[in-house]
């Protein structure tokens, strides 16, 4: 604080190679206390007032050079590396668009049914007079409520279980340490199975899609 009356004190000077705050163009002038004059840091501001006889920091620059940047606040937040690759937009293909095929027009529907029988993907074509129909499944007791089950679904699961006996089938025959009369024994086995399921083949539309049994388990 400056005397009563008295106006207030000469700021102090310093000679030009003194390395003080004082000859830092970062630190001004603000006010007196029993320090005398103190001001603060255009950078470090958190020191708050402080005499012009203070050390310098790191930042120091003297008066008339240039001030350095101020220091920039890092955030901790890690922006996501933006994707420079181009954007494939698929559009579904029409299955009813017509596909020309050396003369031979189809859907591509149709042709993708022709892929998937090739492939054993697809089922086979079940009787027109079950189409639509519904197995039901009614318990002994009256009480207890009777079950539906679509026989699309039933056929489903049958013609399954028809294509993986027929792997199966294939995998045995072509086995190359079974001899002819494991092949054969494992066979029979097979051609049982056929017969047990021979009952489903009424649900076929073709008759080649049936199960072909034994004469005795047909």
């Amino acid at each position: 604080m400056s005397d009563a009356g008295a106006g207030p004190r000469p700021l102090p000077t310093f000679r030009p190679d003194e390395r003080v705050c004082g000859n830092c163009k970062l630190w001004s002038p603000h006010s007196e206390d029993h320090r005398g004059w103190v001001g603060p840091c255009r950078v470090y501001t958190s020191r708050g007032l402080f005499p012009p006889s203070a050390p310098i920091c790191d930042k120091y620059a003297p008066r008339g050079s240039a001030a350095p940047a101020a220091p920039l606040v890092s955030s901790n937040r890690t922006r996501p590396a933006r994707s420079v690759a181009p954007v494939v937009v698929r559009h579904r293909a029409d299955p009813r668009a017509v596909v020309d095929l050396e003369g031979l027009n189809m859907t591509r529907e149709e042709l993708m049914d022709i892929f998937r029988e090739a492939a054993g993907l697809s089922d086979p074509p079940l009787a027109g007079k079950w189409e639509g129909g519904t197995v039901r499944l009614v318990p002994g007791n009256p009480e207890l409520q009777a079950k539906d089950l679509p026989i699309d679904n039933l056929f489903h699961k049958v013609t399954m279980v028809r294509d993986r006996i027929r792997v199966l089938e294939q995998k045995l025959n072509a086995h190359p340490k079974l001899s002819d009369a494991e092949k054969a024994e494992m066979q029979g086995y097979i051609t049982r199975v056929y017969g047990s399921l021979t009952s489903f083949n009424l649900l076929f539309k073709e008759k080649g899609d049936q199960f072909v049994g034994s004469k005795g388990d047909e």
